[in-house]
C-alpha cells in the first residue's frame, strides 16, 4: 500500500483534487468487486489517503460544476440538509439497518444476538467535556463502528468521528473503511462540517480543520466518464 497526502483549502477543492490524483498512477489501483456494493464492477480506488482540510466551513460547501460540461452536480445542499438529519438523529425508514444518528445520539449494540440501548449521547458528551475547558484530552470521540457490524450486508462506511480542540478550535479527524468519492465525498464532508459548526457554537469555540482518512476512498466504473469530464479530459 502506497499513503497518498492531500492538502486542500476548502471542501470543493478537497474533492476536486481527489478526482484529479485518483486517476494517477501511484497509490492507485484498480479491481474488480468481489463483495459490497456494485459486485462485478470496476472499482479505482486509492491504496490508503489521508485529506487535510483547512477551511472547511468556506463556502461554497459543495462542488460547482461548470455548466458547459453538461453533466449532473454529484450533490446538492438540499440533500446535505436531508443527510445531516442522518447524522443528528435517530429516525430511520423501514429498510435501513441503522442510520449514524442513531449511534451518535443514543447507541445500540448488540451481544450475542441481544440488543441493549445506553442513555448516551455522543454529540452532546463531547461537548460537555469540552465545556468544561478539558481540553487536553484523547478520549473525546465519537465511534459508529460496532464489532456486530461485520455481520451486516452493507456495514457503515463512517466508522468514527475523533475530535480535538485546539487553540481554541474544534477540529475534526475522520474514518472511512469505504467511501464512494464522485457523490459521497462531497455530502458527506458537507454534513460532517455542519455537524462541527453546530457544535462549535455549543461549546463556543472557532471553526478547525477537517482530516478524512479512508483506505476505500474510490470511483465506481459507471463515474469514471463524469469524473474524466470534469477533469475535461473527455
Amino acid at each position: 500500500m502506497r499513503p497518498v497526502f492531500i492538502e486542500a483549502r476548502d471542501l470543493p477543492d478537497a474533492w476536486f483534487q481527489c478526482i484529479y490524483r485518483i486517476f494517477e498512477n501511484e497509490g492507485i489501483h484498480e479491481y474488480v468487486i468481489d463483495k459490497g456494493s456494485f459486485e462485478g464492477n470496476k472499482r479505482r480506488e486509492f491504496d490508503l489517503v489521508m485529506v487535510h482540510i483547512k477551511y472547511p466551513g468556506t463556502e461554497p460547501l459543495i462542488p460547482d460544476i461548470p455548466t458547459e460540461l453538461g453533466i449532473p452536480s454529484p450533490t446538492s445542499m438540499e440533500y446535505v440538509e436531508e443527510y445531516l438529519q442522518y447524522l443528528m438523529t435517530d429516525k430511520k425508514a423501514e429498510n435501513e439497518l441503522y442510520t449514524y444518528g442513531e449511534r451518535l445520539t443514543n447507541p445500540k449494540v448488540c451481544i450475542k444476538g441481544l440488543e441493549y440501548s445506553f442513555d448516551i449521547n455522543p454529540v452532546q458528551e463531547v461537548i460537555g467535556i469540552y465545556r468544561k475547558q478539558k481540553f487536553g484530552t484523547n478520549q473525546a470521540i465519537m465511534e459508529i463502528g460496532m464489532p456486530s457490524d461485520i455481520t451486516l450486508d452493507d456495514p457503515p462506511c463512517l466508522r468514527l468521528i475523533d475530535t480535538r480542540l485546539m487553540e481554541d478550535k474544534l477540529h475534526f479527524v475522520l474514518y472511512f473503511r469505504s467511501w464512494d468519492l464522485w457523490a459521497g465525498f462531497p455530502s458527506n464532508l458537507a454534513a460532517i462540517q455542519l455537524l462541527k459548526e453546530y457544535m462549535c457554537q455549543e461549546i463556543g469555540c472557532g471553526d478547525g480543520t477537517i482530516t478524512a482518512v479512508s483506505k476505500g476512498l474510490h470511483l465506481y466504473e459507471y463515474s469514471f466518464g463524469l469524473a474524466l469530464k470534469r477533469l475535461r479530459r473527455e
